[in-house]
């Protein structure tokens, strides 16, 4: 991973925490104001079911975490290999079990509609050079399961964070696609790996609504080595995904 790439994560997570910094900050002030300010409570009785459902609508951004070979800064035309995050979009539908005061379990299927972009820096004799940005769709249908740990109801809202791991099928994976196109990039059926993330419940009238920011580290390495031009200065590929989502339940 070249220095402007570790850069390019090491500020994704700085927001990532500004984020979460953020929303406690959030809880804090809100939990101070709703001392003064008493409001009519809906869906009074809406946490003491044992199971409800509803979907979720989000907007996913998609990159990854690029290995490269140890002898890459020997190559003689590549100068380097770059990830290029672009905007997915997610539909899931979910399903949440109640395990106690402050604890949900929740399973959320879905489709994730992605786009991730490798550009690579061709340099050759004569001082020429060469941009190329190879675009890697996929549709993944998911599978996460999370732990929801969800603070003190104040008033119509409540704060909470998430983990848990997931697990997904590419339904357009070329990864078994037999033939010797040198500009492709495959990638591996399945992924899998781990996901953490938070979010606000606020309870509506008629339903509850809850906006939420998730990220996702694949551990599984998705890269299918091949002899081509763009595969084999690399030895590993991994997703990075960071998801913002509205959910209705």
């Amino acid at each position: 991973m070249t220095i402007n790439s570790q850069h390019i994560v090491k500020t994704k997570v700085l927001r990532f925490k500004k984020l979460l910094a953020l929303a406690f900050l959030f809880f804090v002030f809100s939990n101070s104001y709703a001392q003064l300010n008493r409001v009519p409570i809906n869906l009074p009785k809406y946490d003491k079911q044992r199971i409800h459902f509803g979907f979720t609508l989000g907007l996913n951004s998609s990159n990854f975490r690029v290995n490269k070979v140890g002898n890459f800064n020997s190559l003689d035309s590549i100068y380097s290999v770059e990830p290029k995050g672009v905007m997915g979009l997610n539909l899931g539908i979910v399903s949440n079990l109640r395990l106690g005061e402050h604890w949900d379990l929740r399973f959320i299927p879905a489709l994730s509609f992605v786009q991730r972009n490798l550009e690579y820096n061709f340099f050759y004799s004569g001082n020429s050079g060469d941009v190329v940005i190879k675009s890697i769709e996929s549709t993944y249908l998911e599978f996460p399961v999370d732990i929801k740990f969800k603070s003190v109801r104040i008033n119509n809202y409540r704060v909470y964070v998430l983990a848990g791991g997931r697990y997904a099928i590419d339904m357009v994976s070329q990864a078994k696609v037999l033939n010797k196109d040198k500009d492709i990039v495959k990638l591996e059926k399945r992924d899998y790996g781990y996901e953490i993330g938070f979010g606000f419940d606020f309870y509506m009238s008629y339903f509850k609504f809850s906006p939420e920011i998730k990220m996702f580290n694949g551990l599984n390495n998705l890269l299918v080595k091949e002899n081509t031009p763009y595969a084999s200065p690399l030895t590993g590929l991994k997703s990075k995904v960071f998801l913002i989502s509205f959910t209705f339940e």
